[in-house]
């Protein structure tokens, strides 16, 4: 059973960085692909990364590529999301989600791939 729990949110001014975490309780975590997503206010929710199963492949939307990244550690059931150069627009609520079966080895970007989410942690930045 997949139990994941979000970690690292919080009120940061525009210009800093923030490191969520994600971590499942579970033994197979190693079997997932994982994403972040996130819902700003009166916005649908969106996906920001993803990785897959080992790490090896990695996708980022557009808007945080070059100041996101997202990384994971099979070891500790974690996954990360270095968040750096943060800007308002970056203010959401964020969720991890975790992808298994055809999905694991890819780095899916729509919310209806993935099986299971968090409960999501707020990040907010101030101009």
């Amino acid at each position: 059973q997949v139990q994941l729990v979000e970690s690292g949110g919080g009120l940061v001014q525009a210009g800093g960085s923030l490191r969520l975490s994600c971590a499942d309780s579970g033994r197979t975590f190693r079997n997932y692909a994982m994403g972040w997503f996130r819902r700003a206010p009166g916005k649908e929710r969106e996906v920001v990364a993803s990785i897959s199963w080992n790490g090896g492949r990695t996708y980022y939307a557009d808007s945080v590529k070059g100041r996101f990244t997202i990384s994971r550690d099979n070891a500790k059931n974690t996954v990360y999301l270095q968040m750096n150069r943060l800007n308002v627009e970056d203010t959401a609520v964020y969720y991890c989600a975790a992808a298994w079966g055809t999905f694991m080895s890819g780095t899916p970007d729509r919310a209806a791939d993935y099986g299971s989410w968090g409960q999501g942690t707020q990040v907010t930045v101030s101009g």
